[in-house]
């Protein structure tokens, strides 16, 4: 074996990312080993168990589940779905409602359109209009099989190939967001709709190409669960070769003149490597693992700028239910106001996870309710002190259940609570900056939120994560981690191609 075959890759970080820049490097011939502070890898991409039910905190969609596209691909290779992989039979994206009206997006575009219309014949051209953007937007791929910066003229032709209808999409809805995109409908529950699912700052063409993902078959919904995919996964980089330490905090990245030389554990031990991926968020790397002086002017700037880049994170339960609950997948209605700290709410969300029987015993099903949240609420939660968070989330969590069974009286003495969580889990779990789930919203007027992942000034570091690239989310974490490894051969000047 040569030399560079056993040049040692030390990954932070066991989350989807991670696992996927461990498996690659393991791919490209180098020996890798995968450090994670928590008891189990997965990162966000996570679930749990309480009182018999298991409680998923990720998967709403897989982008990546047509095996025509290049990221079911990199899914595959990573061991997180196959051509014998089950999903959901999930028929629909959401449901809103105001008042005794309710429309609903489908997964089928002509059902949807044909109700769009039947709740609101005025609105019927612009319904068609947003119809047919669905459809042009369904040829949207996330570019998984080199770095854009890596791209030469040929690859941009044929990526551009493919996507022939998406600058339309972006010329048409790239300059509103979601609220402005509601108030081009006259029907109160259509406007309502178009800024239920994403926070009304967001760009509304996120709106039209999550939609497109689940309309075109290529974000279906893996049976088991989250958790169950990570540990897939985990498998295959252990089955590889691959080293995964849990319990392993990571306390410093070692940076010796321009070279990183490894990593300093929390409980004081040196590992040495010759290549260094992280795979944290970005605002622990930058100020925690190594100086925030070797952040990126853009990131910096994205997190100097709360009005231009905010982030999204959410107050959950979980809560078991009876499984003949009418409500199926996820529905938004309005509820009686709740005030948290300088906010208040008017409207939330729950998911009936029934789609999966894995997830509770046999006659009921796990209900979430998600309260949208953003960085002021999450300086609201982290200004309380211990008492005062656990009074607060138990009133909250009181408050959000007495307005869901007033929604559904069926549900009224026949729903458990089994958990909640607030934007600080994020925080604490996994480091994630203001609780955020996602990356940085793309707010009109704004670039999107892009950067090489390197660390200028640090040679052999590298950086991967759902961060490098807005909005973030599982598929840009499993690409990231590839891209990486890639940046590590182009160095070298070896073949990309893994």
């Amino acid at each position: 074996m040569s030399q560079t075959a056993k040049e040692k890759v030390i990954v932070i970080g066991g989350g989807i990312a991670g696992l996927s820049a461990g498996i690659y490097a393991l791919k490209a011939g180098f020996d890798a080993e995968v450090y994670e502070k928590n008891p189990v890898v997965g990162g966000e991409c996570m679930g749990w168990n309480r009182k018999g039910c298991h409680i998923d905190n990720c998967i709403h969609w897989l982008t990546g589940t047509d095996p025509k596209t290049g990221l079911w691909g990199v899914w595959k290779t990573v061991g997180a779905i196959d051509e014998n992989t089950e999903y959901a039979n999930t028929k629909k994206f959401y449901t809103s409602k105001v008042g005794d009206r309710e429309v609903t997006l489908w997964n089928d575009l002509d059902k949807t359109e044909r109700e769009l219309i039947e709740e609101s014949p005025e609105d019927e051209e612009e319904i068609k209009k947003f119809i047919q953007y669905v459809r042009y937007a369904e040829e949207c791929v996330i570019p998984s099989i080199k770095p854009l910066d890596m791209m030469g003229i040929r690859d941009y032709i044929e990526m551009g190939k493919g996507m022939a209808n998406m600058p339309k999409v972006m010329k048409e809805y790239g300059k509103i967001n979601c609220k402005q995109l509601g108030e081009r409908f006259k029907s109160p529950v259509i406007r309502q709709m178009m800024s239920d699912y994403l926070p009304e700052m967001y760009t509304a063409y996120s709106l039209l190409v999550s939609y497109a993902t689940m309309t075109s078959g290529n974000g279906n919904i893996p049976m088991k669960g989250s958790l169950a995919m990570s540990l897939r996964i985990a498998d295959r980089f252990r089955e590889m070769g691959g080293v995964i330490h849990t319990c392993a905090g990571v306390k410093e990245i070692i940076v010796k003149g321009k070279k990183t030389e490894g990593i300093r554990l929390e409980d004081g031990t040196v590992v040495k490597a010759d290549h260094v991926i992280s795979a944290v968020d970005t605002d622990f790397l930058f100020g925690r693992l190594i100086d925030r002086k070797y952040m990126p002017k853009d990131l910096a700037a994205a997190y100097e700028r709360r009005d231009a880049y905010p982030i999204t994170t959410g107050f959950q339960i979980a809560y078991s239910i009876p499984s003949d609950f009418s409500c199926e997948d996820t529905i938004f209605f309005d509820i009686d106001p709740i005030t948290i700290g300088t906010r208040t709410f008017g409207r939330i969300s729950v998911k009936n996870y029934s789609y999966d029987p894995s997830f509770a015993p046999e006659g009921k099903a796990v209900l979430q309710a998600n309260l949208i949240q953003s960085d002021a609420d999450y300086e609201f939660w982290n200004g309380l002190g211990k008492e005062e968070y656990a009074a607060k989330k138990a009133e909250l969590t009181e408050e959000i259940t007495a307005r869901i069974v007033k929604e559904f009286p069926e549900l009224e003495g026949r729903i458990e609570l089994l958990d909640s969580w607030s934007p600080l889990t994020y925080n604490r779990y996994c480091n994630a900056y203001h609780g955020s789930y996602m990356g940085f919203v793309t707010t009109v007027g704004n670039k999107q939120m892009r950067f090489k992942g390197v660390v200028k000034g640090i040679d052999n570091l590298y950086v991967a994560g759902q961060w490098v690239m807005s909005p973030g989310g599982l598929p840009i974490a499993v690409v990231s981690g590839k891209f990486a490894v890639q940046r590590i051969l182009k160095k070298q000047g070896r073949s990309i191609d893994i």
